[in-house]
C-alpha cells in the first residue's frame, strides 16, 4: 500500500450516498474502508439477535457496493486502529459521529489519541439533522418536551442537497490481514429468521426502494393511515435509518418531491421524534436504564416471570396485544400503534417494569435503537420526558375495534381466531358457546383466556400510581 493511506471507519452509516466521512476521506486519496464489530465497549447494550441479522445483510450489501473492498475486524476499535497505524502508513481516520453514550466516550478517546500522534482524525454529522448541543431553550438548557424542541429544530433546517456517492473506481485498498464477514457469526444458528427474508431487504438499495415505495404508495394517507396496522401507510424506514443505509437528510429532502401537505408534515414530525430521542439520550445518558422522573423509582412493579413470558409469546388472551407480539417475533417489526398498546399492557395492566419490555424489544426488533427504544418505553410508562400521563392506559379491546375493525391485521397473526365474527374478535370470552364452536375456538385450549381483567388491572395500576404520588 502506498504512503498516506486514509481510513474510512464505517459505524452505523452503512451507505455510500450522503456519507460525509466517506466523501472527505476519498478526497484525500487512497482509502482503507473498515468496519469494526465492537462488542468490547457496548456494556449492557450489545446488539440483539434481530439487529445482528440485519447488520449481517447490510454489511454484505455494503461490501458488494464497495466492490468487495470492505475490510472486517472485531474487537476494541482503539486497539484495532492502533494496530493498523503500526502496520500501515496512516495519514488520517474519518468517521461519522454517533450519539450513544458508550460511543461518545470511546470515539472521543480515539480522536484524542490519534491527534496526539499527528494523525488527522475527523468526524462528521451524518446521522442526525441537528446535533443535540445546537438546540436549547432561551435559558440555554435542553428541552424536555417535544413540541418546543420540534418548533426550534424546524427553524434550523437547511436546504443543502444530500451528497451523491463518490467515485470509488480506484480509491479503495484491501488489507490482507482483515477478517471476513462470516467471522462475525451474526446470523442465528436456529432458523427463527426465515420470515425476515420475505419482509426486508437490508442495505442502501433496499433503503432507497423502501423510501420510493412509501412516497409512491404510503405517504398520501400517512396522517390517518399510520394508526391502522393493516394499512400500508407507514414507511418501515426505521431499520434503514437506524443502520444508516439512509440518512435523515435524504429522507427529509425526498419529501420535496411530493405535495407539502398534512401527511408530509406528520411524517416530518416522526423524523423529529427520532431526533428528539437522540437529544434526550445525549443529555440524559441513563435514559435506557433509569426513570427520568425519579418519583417512579419507588413504583411497586410486580415483575411476575410467567406473566412476562406470556406477553413475550403473544398468549395474553387479548388478540390485538397477541397479534403485535407475534408480528414482532415473526418479522422483527411491530406497527407503531400496536407497540404503544403492547407496551401499555405490559406496564399498566401487568405492572411489569418497562425495562423488561425494553429488553425484549431490544432483542427482537430489527430497528432496535438505543435512543428511540428508551424514549418510547419511558413515554408509554409515564416516567420519561414529555411522557404520556400515567392514567393514559390503552384498552386493547377498544383499540382493536377502532383501528382494526375488520380484523385484517389481527387475524393475520392470530389465525386461530380466523373464523370468529368481528363482534367478538377482540373479546372472544364474550362469544356464545355456539359461536365459538362454529369458529373452532376453544378458549383455554386453541386460544388463551385473558390473563388479567382489563378493568380491574387498570384500577390496580391507577391505585399504585396514586400511592406513588402520595409518597412524593
Amino acid at each position: 500500500m502506498q504512503q498516506g493511506l486514509n481510513i474510512l471507519w464505517f459505524e452505523q452509516d452503512l451507505r455510500l450516498a450522503d456519507n460525509l466521512a466517506l466523501t472527505a476521506a476519498i478526497a484525500q486519496g487512497k482509502v482503507l474502508a473498515i468496519y469494526i464489530l465492537d462488542q468490547h465497549n457496548t456494556g449492557a447494550h450489545s446488539m440483539g439477535a434481530a439487529s445482528r441479522w440485519w447488520l449481517h445483510h447490510s454489511l454484505q450489501a455494503l461490501d458488494t457496493d464497495l466492490g468487495g473492498k470492505l475490510n472486517f475486524y472485531q474487537g476494541d476499535p482503539h486497539t484495532i486502529i492502533n494496530q493498523l497505524r503500526q502496520r500501515l502508513s496512516i495519514a488520517g481516520v474519518y468517521w461519522n459521529r454517533r450519539y450513544e453514550p458508550w460511543r461518545i466516550q470511546r470515539d472521543k478517546h480515539i480522536k484524542q489519541q490519534l491527534s496526539s500522534q499527528g494523525i488527522t482524525a475527523k468526524s462528521y454529522k451524518s446521522s442526525l439533522l441537528h446535533e443535540p448541543w445546537t438546540i436549547c431553550n432561551k435559558e440555554g438548557n435542553p428541552y424536555q418536551v417535544f413540541t418546543p424542541y420540534h418548533r426550534q429544530a424546524s427553524l434550523l433546517d437547511d436546504d443543502m442537497a444530500p451528497l451523491p456517492a463518490p467515485n470509488l473506481t480506484t480509491g479503495l485498498e484491501v488489507d490482507s490481514q482483515a477478517g471476513k464477514l462470516p467471522d462475525f457469526m451474526l446470523l442465528p444458528k436456529v432458523a427463527w429468521d426465515s420470515q425476515f427474508y420475505k419482509c426486508w431487504k437490508p442495505g442502501e438499495r433496499g433503503a432507497c426502494d423502501a423510501l420510493n415505495r412509501f412516497l409512491a404508495n404510503g405517504i398520501s394517507q400517512y396522517q390517518k393511515g399510520r394508526d391502522w396496522p393493516a394499512s400500508n401507510a407507514v414507511s418501515k424506514l426505521s431499520p434503514h435509518l437506524h443502520f444508516g443505509e439512509l440518512s435523515p437528510r435524504q429522507t427529509m429532502q425526498s419529501l420535496l418531491r411530493i405535495a407539502n401537505d398534512n401527511n408530509s408534515e406528520h411524517f416530518k414530525r416522526e423524523i423529529r421524534w427520532r431526533e428528539f430521542a437522540y437529544y434526550l439520550l445525549y443529555y440524559w445518558p441513563h435514559l435506557p436504564s433509569r426513570n427520568l422522573r425519579v418519583s417512579f423509582d419507588q413504583f411497586p412493579w410486580h415483575n411476575q416471570a410467567d406473566c412476562l413470558t406470556r406477553w413475550q409469546q403473544g398468549r395474553t388472551g387479548y388478540p390485538l396485544v397477541d397479534a403485535g407480539m407475534r408480528e414482532l417475533w415473526q418479522t422483527g417489526y411491530m406497527h407503531n400503534r400496536v407497540r404503544m398498546i403492547t407496551a401499555s399492557f405490559l406496564v399498566k395492566n401487568l405492572l411489569i417494569d418497562w425495562r423488561l419490555g425494553w429488553q425484549w424489544f431490544w432483542d427482537c426488533l430489527v430497528d432496535a435503537d438505543l435512543a428511540s427504544n428508551s424514549a418510547s418505553w419511558q413515554w408509554v410508562a409515564g416516567c420519561g420526558a414529555d411522557a404520556a400521563p400515567y392514567f393514559r392506559i390503552f384498552n386493547p379491546i377498544t383499540q382493536g375495534e377502532k383501528f382494526d375493525p375488520q380484523g385484517a391485521y389481527t387475524r393475520r397473526y392470530i389465525p386461530e381466531l380466523q373464523d370468529l365474527p368481528d363482534k367478538y374478535l377482540y373479546k372472544p370470552w364474550q362469544a356464545p358457546e355456539g359461536v365459538l364452536r362454529q369458529a373452532k375456538v376453544e378458549l383455554g385450549q386453541t386460544y388463551p383466556l385473558p390473563m388479567v381483567d382489563i378493568n380491574t388491572s387498570r384500577q390496580a395500576a391507577l391505585a399504585a400510581y396514586a400511592l406513588l404520588k402520595k409518597g412524593n
